[in-house]
């Protein structure tokens, strides 16, 4: 008697079974970014045109995913994981330099990534909305880590004397939303300036939370004494 099929474990065609798996995994991705970050959009697809957008069968689909449900939630941590790389990236490559550089030089890549290629837009900010509550919270919980990030870089600022010390986390998740919808603004074409001045504004308004007026960094001269130049011109 024939026994149960079982997942292949040696090597086919060069590759192993693992190999393949995340072969398959990434066209579902591919082909998902595709269809829910452009046409129809995640609710207007089914496993049928997403299978066939791969390239590979409905079987294979329910190999790898439960639910379209769980493709939207493992694209939209992906995006977001591209994001907080070329972030973290540009964090570290500006070891060193005055707050408002830092700032500029994370800010600037978080843009270029998520507004690279308008899907990635669509996949963050439109199309994981609403959708159930198992995908808002995990929506919530990615802008949390965002929100961490802002506050451990302004806790440093504090320590190195370039910003004035208080608890940020309300005043980061406030940031984290405008940052959103500016760069949403920005992408949909409702908003009228380039991106390297959208991320200029954006540095403008952290450096004016890190920075409110009539704070002096320790150590300097008053306005009187003409050492003190505001936020933004200190780089």
């Amino acid at each position: 008697m024939a026994g149960r099929l079982r997942t292949p474990t040696g090597r086919y065609a060069g590759r192993t079974a693992e190999e393949r798996q995340a072969e398959r995994r990434r066209r579902f991705l591919d082909a998902a970014l595709q269809l829910f970050g452009d046409t129809p959009g995640y609710r207007s697809t089914t496993v049928a045109a997403l299978s066939e957008a791969a390239g590979l069968s409905t079987r294979q689909f329910y190999e790898e995913f439960r639910t379209l449900e769980d493709v939207l939630a493992a694209l939209h941590l992906q995006v977001n994981d591209w994001a907080e790389e070329a972030a973290l990236t540009a964090l570290a490559a500006a070891e060193g330099l005055p707050l408002a550089e830092r700032a500029a030089a994370i800010f600037r890549a978080y843009a270029a990534n998520v507004t690279a290629d308008p899907r990635r837009i669509r996949m963050t900010f439109v199309e994981i909305i609403g959708v159930s509550a198992r995908l808002e919270e995990q929506r919530l919980a990615r802008r949390s880590r965002w929100v961490n990030l802002i506050c451990r870089e302004a806790e440093a600022a504090v320590a190195r004397g370039e910003a004035a010390p208080r608890d940020y986390r309300l005043a980061a998740t406030a940031f984290i939303g405008s940052v959103n919808g500016l760069l949403h603004d920005w992408s949909a074409g409702w908003v009228d300036a380039t991106l390297d001045e959208v991320v200029d504004e954006l540095v403008r308004m952290l450096l004016g939370i890190l920075r409110p007026a009539g704070w002096l960094p320790p150590g300097s001269e008053g306005p009187a004494g003409g050492e003190f130049k505001g936020s933004w011109q200190h780089r």
